[in-house]
């Protein structure tokens, strides 16, 4: 069974209405990413950056997996996948995939401030000031912010490395180290890029540019794929 792994940015959970940080200004929902989305933020006004947080749950929570996040849940009926992914909601999931790594941490989840191994599911849109692990610290956003390290790198680039096929999906390949991930994928493993602008990776051997949104550019690739790896 070949290895699909698929990296996944903004661009897919913005067709189900989740908006991006790039969307316009270096604003993202009319806050400055440096105000809610890095660790002087929290350590200057952790009202606001909970606030933040708060928000962005709740429209995950309104949020609807789109035909993209479904597209690719189907094809593990005919290849092992991997998914990792940009985004911190929690669509893909939703869609049925089961094997998804979150670079960036997961929007649905909280964790110590003292203690990194104590992760909590958040039930609900809110966690509040006074909200605290069982070491009785104040628990933050699971979310990497700006300027901290990306603990799960490593492992996804050995994800990378093992790929027949890589696939990625709505990212601008600009945010690093993440940005890197398809570097890693071999000569011959076989590329495709989905997103109405593509990036620049004509330094990027065996790779298919496919000019379109998440929804319609993984309708066509689902369909190929399967097609040309599937038998009948």
């Amino acid at each position: 069974m070949k290895h699909i792994v698929v990296f996944t940015g903004a661009g897919i959970s913005a067709e189900s209405g989740i908006k991006t940080f790039r969307d316009s200004d270096g604003l993202w929902e009319n806050y400055r990413i440096e105000d809610v989305a890095t660790p002087q933020a929290w350590q200057k006004d952790r009202t606001l950056v909970l606030d933040f947080y708060n928000q962005r749950r709740a429209q995950c929570i309104g949020a609807k997996p789109n035909a993209a996040h479904f597209a690719l849940a189907e094809l593990e009926q005919h290849f092992k996948v991997s998914i990792i992914t940009q985004n911190i909601d929690n669509l893909h999931e939703r869609a049925g995939s089961k094997n998804v790594m979150h670079l960036h941490g997961e929007l649905m989840k909280s964790r110590s401030t003292i203690d990194p191994n104590l992760i909590y599911d958040i039930d609900g849109p809110d966690l509040n000031l006074n909200d605290c692990c069982e070491k009785g610290s104040q628990l933050r956003p699971h979310i990497v912010w700006f300027g901290e390290a990306v603990p799960m790198m490593e492992t996804a680039c050995r994800i990378a490395s093992k790929a027949d096929i890589f696939v990625v999906i709505g990212s601008s390949l600009v945010v690093y180290p993440a940005a890197s991930l398809l570097e890693y994928a071999t000569i011959a493993c076989s590329k495709y890029i989905i997103d109405p602008v593509i990036p620049n990776v004509e330094h990027i051997n065996n790779i298919t540019p496919i000019k379109a949104t998440a929804v319609n550019g993984m309708k066509t690739l689902l369909k190929k794929l399967v097609e040309d790896n599937v038998p009948i």
